[in-house]
Parts: C-alpha cells; sequence; structure tokens
C-alpha cells in the first residue's frame, strides 16, 4: 500500500505484537477471526446490511482490501493488521486523516476476544500512536466508544486518554442511532514520557 501519508506504509512492533499493512493473502486469516468473533464484535460496528459470514467471507475481503489500500494511497488512512505471536488478531486504522491546521486522525480497533486482556490492542493503540505523532507528523488522535463498551473503554483509560466529549446519537449500529464518548489524546501529553509506548510500559509495570 503506497501513499502519500507521512510515515506510511510502517511496520510497528514490541515483543510478540507486530502491526504491518494488510497483505491481500491475508483474506483467509481476516475471515476465520473475523467469523469466530461474531457475538463479540458485531454489537458495536457499524456494519452493511446482510448475514455476517457474507460481509466477512473470504471474497468480502478482497473488497475490504481494495478500499483501504485506495484510502491509504490518498493519505486518509493508516490501516494496520494487528499480529500476535505471528497470527493475524486484529485490526487498528487511524482514519479520517486530517493534516494542515488540524493534524488529527481518529483511531479504530478491534481484537480477537480470544487475546483480549493480554494486552495486544493497547499495545497496538501505544504503537500507532506514537507512529502518528512522529512520522505521521499528526496532532492530535480521537476514539470514539460506546458508553456501554467497556473492553474498548479500557482499553483508551489504561493509556491516558482524555475524555472529553459525550456525542448523542453519534453512530448507526446495530439497527439505531448509538450515543459515543469521545477520548482525545495530542502530541504534548505524552513527549514528556518518552511516547505512549513508554507510558504504556510504566502502566504495566
Amino acid at each position: 500500500m503506497l501513499g502519500s501519508t507521512p510515515g506510511w506504509p510502517a511496520v510497528l512492533a514490541d515483543g510478540p505484537v507486530v502491526l504491518r499493512p494488510y497483505k491481500r493473502s491475508d483474506g483467509r486469516a481476516w475471515s476465520d477471526v473475523r467469523i469466530a468473533n461474531q457475538k463479540w464484535l458485531a454489537p458495536w460496528e457499524s456494519a452493511p446490511p446482510g448475514p455476517w459470514s457474507e460481509m466477512n467471507s473470504t471474497r468480502a475481503y478482497g473488497y475490504v482490501y481494495q478500499d483501504m489500500r485506495r484510502s491509504a494511497r490518498r493519505g486518509e488512512s493508516m490501516p494496520f493488521a494487528v499480529l500476535f505471536q505471528d497470527r493475524l488478531v486484529g485490526h487498528l486504522n487511524l482514519g479520517n486523516i486530517v493534516r494542515r491546521a488540524f493534524s488529527s486522525a481518529y483511531a479504530g480497533y478491534w481484537v480477537d476476544h480470544r487475546v483480549a486482556g493480554q494486552g495486544v490492542i493497547p499495545t497496538a493503540l501505544a504503537l500507532a500512536v506514537d507512529h502518528a505523532f512522529g512520522p505521521g507528523g499528526l496532532h492530535r488522535i480521537e476514539v470514539n466508544i460506546r458508553p456501554e463498551n467497556r473492553p474498548s473503554r479500557r482499553v483508551v483509560e489504561k493509556l491516558g486518554f482524555r475524555e472529553e466529549a459525550y456525542h448523542q446519537r453519534y453512530m448507526h449500529i446495530d439497527g439505531t442511532w448509538r450515543d459515543h464518548l469521545g477520548y482525545a489524546l495530542t502530541s504534548e501529553e505524552v513527549a514528556a514520557e518518552g511516547g505512549l509506548m513508554a507510558r504504556w510500559r510504566r502502566v504495566r509495570a
């Protein structure tokens, strides 16, 4: 996925957690993990109508992959496959990238429930934020999460994201418009600590 986004493409790693651009050959692994996590993921995702198995098939991955590739080429996103111990277990995207005076992006993520609680996504998000604030040239990362989604909220709260907004009827999910909590972090908030990964390592210790 070659593109005009500063710092993209990139491979980021900390121990067994690796973030890398998606490959065309990831289709089977992506489909398998998505289908195995329907109950875990479906309540929180804004998805097109249709059976989960079809929307997350290897054929569907072809369309998802092309869409991610186009978005990255236009400099609008940095979509990462999340690997843990060399297995695809999740996804993290820095999307809706806006440059110039705003220099901001929204982060979104999901992870296989079978590795949840092992620090995979907090590590992945910390790696991605440090990359965004460094080679990516961004100043602010936002994450919007449904109030009921405690596992996802714990990720940003562990990393010290600020809760700064309550967005009423923010996104259409699972048949209706859902409220979201807005979290954010700016580069200045972690610079003195040596970056977000450095903060996360201290929290884990």
